[in-house]
């Protein structure tokens, strides 16, 4: 399968500079993880790109075990290795803000956790967002560093 979704092919949603850069194989090799990861961009990103009208960046996508252990302050319990969460960075590309991301999906997407991770209060540097099958709790968090550390507080 090249194409996840409209907008998403599976080598965008498992690319990674650390996995790169380390060796690391990030295939998605479990048929769940692969249908989570396609429910996630046909019911999470495609509508965000559908709305915006403009090409929107995914900064982070499938993490395999191994890259997810490579990257620093990754949480053992990521959906990232699930296939179930992305990080979207609609600054990158300049038509989008986070923020506006942030707003549409909070107002308008089934998810089951989002994350404006750090950033400013006006703009998150980017938004973490995941979707599970079913019992989705719509979790929104905020992501800061304190004293080097991640801390998440309720947004």
């Amino acid at each position: 399968m090249s194409q996840l979704s409209k907008h998403i092919s599976m080598a965008e949603f498992c690319y990674s500079d650390t996995a790169k850069r380390k060796g690391i194989d990030n295939s998605v090799t479990d048929p769940k993880h692969l249908a989570d990861a396609k429910n996630l961009c046909e019911k999470v990103f495609e509508p965000i790109r559908e709305h915006f009208g403009k090409p929107i960046k995914l900064s982070s996508g499938y993490r395999s075990l191994a890259l997810n252990k490579a990257i620093p302050g990754s949480s053992k319990t990521s959906q990232h290795c699930l296939g179930q969460a992305m990080d979207i960075d609609g600054d990158i590309l300049g038509g989008v803000s986070n923020k506006d991301i942030f707003n549409f999906v909070k107002d308008n997407l089934e998810f089951d956790q989002m994350i404006w991770e750090f950033g400013t209060t006006s703009n998150p540097d980017w938004v973490h967002i995941s979707l599970k099958p079913t019992g989705n709790r719509k979790q929104i968090l905020k992501a800061s560093r304190v004293n080097g550390k991640t801390i998440y507080t309720a947004y």
